[in-house]
Formats: C-alpha cells, structure tokens, sequence
C-alpha cells in the first residue's frame, strides 16, 4: 500500500511539474530558455512589442542583467530577403557602435528553429523618437528644433566619419555604383507593378540615371535616415541610438544627407509627401536643410557640390518603393491608413524631387 502511494504522489508532483513548465513548442518560450542556456542571461521573458518599423518585429526583452531589444522578421512571412535584412543591420552596427550612436549588438542568431526566423539581439536604449510633437520636457522654441536638428546631423557625420570602411561590410569598388543600380533596379520594378499613371517617375528616372555624379568617397549609408529613425534624449536634445539598419550600405555619403536635408524644414505652402515626417522642423525660422549639409560638411570634410542631386534622388528613390505598398493596396492586398495615405504622398513626393531636379536644369 505504501509503494502505491508514493508511487501516486510521484504521478502527481510529476503532473504538477509538467503542467507548470511551458511546452518548448512555443516560440518565445523556446527562445527564452535558447537565451538563458546559451548566452549567458537569466529570469528572460518577452515583455511586449515595441513601436516603429513597418518591417521587422521590433520587442522588449527583459532580464536579469537589464532590458534587451530582439529584432527579427514577422515569422509568417519569412524570407531570405527579411532574414538578410536582420544579419546586415547586426554587421553594421558591430562595427559603428563606439564610433557613433547605436544599440550595442549583443548576438545575431541565425537557426530559425529557435524562434521561427533568424534574430538579433541589442541593449535596449531608452529614448524617445519625434514625429510631430517635441517630447515633454523640451521646450517648444526656435532654438530647441534647431538643437534637434543639428544633433541629428552631428550623429550622421559620426557614421560618416568612419573610414577606411571596415572590412565585411560589403563591396567599395562596386559601392560606387550603388545610385545608378538603384535607379534601374526601381524603375523596372514599377514599370512591372504599375497601376496609376506617374509620369515623373520616368522623367525624373531619366534625368537621375544621365547625371549620377562620381563619388568623392564611399562610407557607411544608413539609407533611410530621418528624425523617425532615430531615439533622442527624452530630457534633451541628444541623439541616443540611431535605429533601423536593415537597409544600411556603402554609398556615396550624401545618400544620407541628401534625404535627411530634403525632409528638413520643408515649406508647407506646398504639397508634402510624409508631411507627419520631421514635421516639428516645418517651424517659419528653424534652421534650414542646406544649413545642416554645411555642418556636416565641416564635420566630414567633404564636398557638398551634388548636394541638390541627392536631395532629388532620395525623394524619387522614397516615392518608387514606397508605392509598392500603393500597388498592394490598389491589388487589394493590405488596407490600411498608411497604404491609403500614398495616393497623395507617392505624387507629393515626386513634385518635391522635381522641383529640387529644375534647380539643375530638368527639363
């Protein structure tokens, strides 16, 4: 009788155990002991998702040594393209981190049987990124957009200072070729998903693809740098982190500056493509675009002669892809606001890259 007994406790402290661990089948319980067993971390949960980025899964992870952010890409639409998204925002920021403003890189991982597509982990950083409202403890003024705005270009001529480019990053003899191989590549992809009449995308095409300049240097690109891709101090304005590195490459620097400086400070009398975008700087009196390339320029020591070119490509290059999402919006693929929104942003933009393209004599 004894034997049966504790036989029978045994059962049930082994049914109670059972049903108190979380089955490995799931995910983010599999990646949370992955984390614990191999990387050193202890007490790892998934707290929730954070805001921003429209292509990876972006998630607050904490710990016992502190707060993580995992990076991966949405694990029912996983691709080699996502995935590659992932490994090279975790190799550039590997070699930028100490150099300029970024998370520090903690591990990339590469198995998708742990969580379902490749990952990268980094420091979390606490910050606050700006769209159209200043965060609370700054002052609505003048000089505080201005402050803004030069911290913002100060942490991109850090990027840019970094030279020679570090080795694994990718290709420099073939990075200076890297405008003119955007615009054939997105030109021909919206000459096969065209669904609306834009003729500016091949007039300005056109026009980009006959005068790409020689590049004076080829640097690290972020490739989508704005204000929403950064984490400022919530207290001051400080560049904390500069996020979003999926897109980054080698390129002619002023890749990066071109885009950064049309979107500053734009006359709102006009049509705005992304008008939410930067829209604290669209203030009568802040500090202009070209003010911010000119301290950029004596930060990097480079040229500013093809500026205006870059400020034409990045807003043509922004239109072209974003209105992708257009074409699958129009297809009945996604519905949303922001998809809605690119009827008139998409045409916006373009306007804006031609108005910057007549000042060098577009037809």
């Amino acid at each position: 009788m004894g034997g049966r007994i504790a036989l029978y406790d045994w059962l049930n402290n082994l049914q109670r155990w059972w049903t108190a661990v979380p089955t490995v089948s799931d995910p983010a319980e599999r990646f949370c002991r992955w984390l614990e067993g191999n990387a050193g971390f202890t007490e790892v949960r998934i707290v929730r998702k954070l805001t921003g980025g429209n292509a990876n899964v972006t998630s607050l992870v904490e710990t016992a040594t502190g707060p993580l952010v995992l990076r991966h890409p949405p694990t029912n639409t996983v691709s080699d393209l996502a995935g590659a998204g992932i490994s090279r925002e975790f190799r550039f920021i590997s070699v930028i981190a100490g150099n300029a403003p970024v998370a520090e890189p903690i591990l990339y991982c590469d198995d998708v049987e742990i969580l379902g597509a490749p990952f990268s982990l980094t420091r979390f950083v606490p910050g606050t990124a700006i769209t159209d409202t200043l965060p609370p403890a700054y002052s609505n003024s003048i000089a505080t957009i201005d402050a803004v705005g030069t911290a913002l270009i100060d942490a991109l001529a850090k990027v840019h200072a970094i030279t020679p480019v570090p080795e694994g990053l990718g290709d420099v003899k073939k990075a200076r070729n890297f405008v003119a191989r955007q615009i054939e590549r997105w030109r021909a992809v919206r000459l096969a998903s065209k669904v609306r009449d834009l003729p500016l995308v091949e007039v300005l095409g056109t026009w980009l693809a006959e005068n790409v300049p020689e590049p004076e240097a080829v640097r690290i690109v972020h490739c989508d740098y704005h204000l929403d891709n950064v984490l400022m101090d919530p207290i001051e304005p400080k560049v904390r982190a500069i996020l979003d590195w999926e897109m980054a490459t080698l390129a002619d620097p002023l890749v990066d500056v071109g885009l950064v400086t049309a979107m500053w400070n734009r006359d709102e009398s006009l049509p705005l493509g992304f008008a939410f975008v930067q829209r604290v700087s669209n203030v009568k009196g802040v500090i202009g675009g070209g003010e911010l390339a000119q301290r950029w320029a004596s930060s990097t020591g480079l040229s500013l002669s093809n500026l205006s070119y870059f400020q034409a490509f990045a807003l043509w290059r922004l239109a072209v892809i974003v209105e992708g999402a257009y074409v699958l919006f129009r297809n009945g693929q996604v519905d949303g606001p922001y998809e809605r929104s690119l009827e008139h942003d998409v045409p916006a933009l373009l306007d804006a890259a031609q108005r910057i393209a007549q000042i060098k004599g577009i037809a």
